[in-house]
């Protein structure tokens, strides 16, 4: 068992405090943020301390860190949380709900994935990868670092799917595709492209290419 320490004091830190409570092997201890951020000395019952002095309060040799934060700025607040805790020498978790349908066991590090995915076997997933409920992942596919997938996405077999990239509700991604770093699917489109571009945005069913960059959107 692992004593954790969690970024973050909104919605999501308190859904990674009752799935890490009540279905894993970890101890949540205390909870930090920027100590601008810092609205109360708790959250959830347990203290909240400025990341400032994180690692003099919880030294990165006895406690882990898992940083379960959204995709806000295509998923590069998370991605800075993960690289600033890094930097200051912890050592990650990730959560994988018991209830999900797990065959790989190439997962890496502060990745929070919840109930009903299915992960089928020959699946990569690199590190800091959020899966929110309903996912089907297909077969010999490649998720990257820092990917948010919302709920009820379908990607199908043999896909790789570019850094930073969005996913949302219902959007379904054909067998083969290679999505390039940045991508946004649109909810509930269909891609059916062979490659996207870099910081693309797809939209509809078929879904078609935005005129807008996925790094001007305020997601």
């Amino acid at each position: 068992m692992a004593k954790v320490v969690v970024f973050g004091t909104e919605l999501v830190a308190e859904l990674a405090h009752y799935y890490l409570t009540n279905d894993s092997e970890h101890e949540i201890v205390a909870f930090t943020v920027n100590k601008e951020y810092i609205k109360e000395d708790t959250f959830c019952n347990l203290p909240v301390v400025p990341f400032e002095d994180v690692t003099t309060l919880y030294p990165p040799a006895d406690y882990k860190f898992f940083a379960p934060l959204s995709e806000r700025k295509m998923n590069m607040i998370r991605a800075k949380v993960y690289g600033e805790a890094k930097e200051k020498g912890y050592s990650f978790i990730s959560y994988i709900s018991s209830k999900a349908t797990v065959l790989t066991d190439q997962i890496g590090e502060n990745c929070f994935i919840l109930e009903d995915n299915t992960i089928q076997p020959f699946v990569k997933i690199g590190n800091d990868v959020v899966l929110w409920s309903g996912n089907h992942i297909g077969h010999h596919s490649e998720i990257k670092d820092h990917v948010y997938f919302t709920s009820h996405v379908v990607l199908s077999g043999r896909c790789v799917v570019g850094e930073y990239s969005f996913f949302g509700v219902n959007a379904t991604i054909r067998d083969g595709c290679t999505l390039g770093e940045g991508t946004l699917v649109a909810m509930g489109a269909n891609v059916t492209k062979a490659k996207t571009d870099s910081w693309s945005i797809w939209k509809g069913n078929p879904a078609i290419k935005s005129e807008v960059s996925s790094k001007d959107i305020n997601l």
